[in-house]
Order: structure tokens, then C-alpha cells, then sequence
């Protein structure tokens, strides 16, 4: 998943956990904490922070182990660097969460934003660093527009019927 700031990735993320039993959550908040590129956020930063995730991600899935990324991933060459090092199918699927960097700053609950507007925190997605909208994700999830709920079934069905996942290996009933 990618999106900015406070878009609702994680949001999401941890929604489908409880419907896909043994989903792997890789966080990019979270990770950051332990990764060397923790404080890193230059665009060469931000691209070998994203490269270490699609790694973990692929020895994961290397294992059978499902895994939702949740990362701004902000450029397009991150986002396609992840795609070579995962591979494509159902090994790669690139989920946008779009919503205005507007939203997102009413969703703020770190105050993130704002720092960023004062020039508290440098090269923030959304204030003054780019954040290049996908130009053919797999899918796409407005969560202005959409209950989470619902988008939570929508993309189990996109992932049932690309035969990612099958109804039989979801813990709960798809959601509408």
C-alpha cells in the first residue's frame, strides 16, 4: 500500500489482518524504528529504506507467508524497484490509498503536518516533498470516499478473484 501520510494505510492494514489469518504486517513506521534509514529521509534515504522492506517482504513470501506493506513509498522508482524485488502476479500487487493531503492533516493525530508546515520536520510528504500518485496501481482505495469496511471487501474480492487468496483461506466473511 502507498499513500500519503496518514491516508489510512495502516488503517487498512491492520483491518485485513483480522480477515486473512497469518498476514504478515510490514509497517513503515514501524520499521523505521529498526532499520539503519530510520532518520533518513532524503530521497536516497527513502529509496534504500524502501528496498530493505521489499526484501523482508520477499523472504517472506519466499516462505508462503502472506504480507501487506503499509509505506508511503512516495516515488515511482521506489515503488517500481519493490515490484522487480518481489516480482509480479500475485507476488506484487500495488494498492493506492488516495486522499487529499488535506484529509490527511485533519487525521493527524502526531501533528506531523504542522510541524512540517513550521519547518519542524523536513522533506515531508504532502508540505515539501513530492508524493508521485501511482499511474497504474492494481487497485485503488479513496478513503474520503469509501467506509473502511467496504474497502476492506472490495479488496478481498480483488484478491479473491486475482486468486491471490481464496474465500477458504479468509478468517472472517468478506465484509460489503
Amino acid at each position: 500500500m502507498t499513500g500519503l501520510p496518514c491516508a489510512g494505510k495502516t488503517t487498512i492494514a491492520k483491518m485485513l489482518q483480522k480477515f486473512i489469518p497469518d498476514l504478515a504486517l510490514l509497517d513503515g513506521d514501524e520499521l523505521r524504528k529498526w532499520l539503519p534509514t530510520k532518520n533518513d529521509f532524503s530521497r536516497v534515504g527513502r529509496s534504500e529504506h524502501n528496498k530493505a522492506v521489499a526484501h523482508i517482504a520477499k523472504l517472506l513470501t519466499e516462505h508462503k507467508v502472506s504480507v501487506c506493506v503499509s509505506l508511503v513509498s512516495p516515488y515511482k522508482e521506489n515503488r517500481d524497484d519493490a515490484r522487480v524485488i518481489i516480482g509480479e502476479g500475485c507476488r506484487f500487487i500495488e494498492l493506492y490509498v488516495k486522499c487529499s493531503v488535506t484529509i490527511c492533516e485533519t487525521r493527524d493525530v502526531k501533528g506531523m503536518y504542522k510541524r512540517a508546515k513550521n519547518g519542524e520536520i523536513k522533506q515531508f510528504t504532502g508540505v515539501d516533498d513530492v508524493y508521485e500518485v501511482p499511474s497504474k496501481p492494481s487497485m485503488i482505495i479513496d478513503t474520503e470516499k469509501t467506509a473502511l469496511q467496504h474497502a476492506i471487501g472490495c479488496i478481498l474480492q480483488f484478491l479473491d478473484d486475482s486468486d491471490c487468496v481464496s474465500p477458504r483461506t479468509l478468517g472472517h466473511k468478506i465484509v460489503e
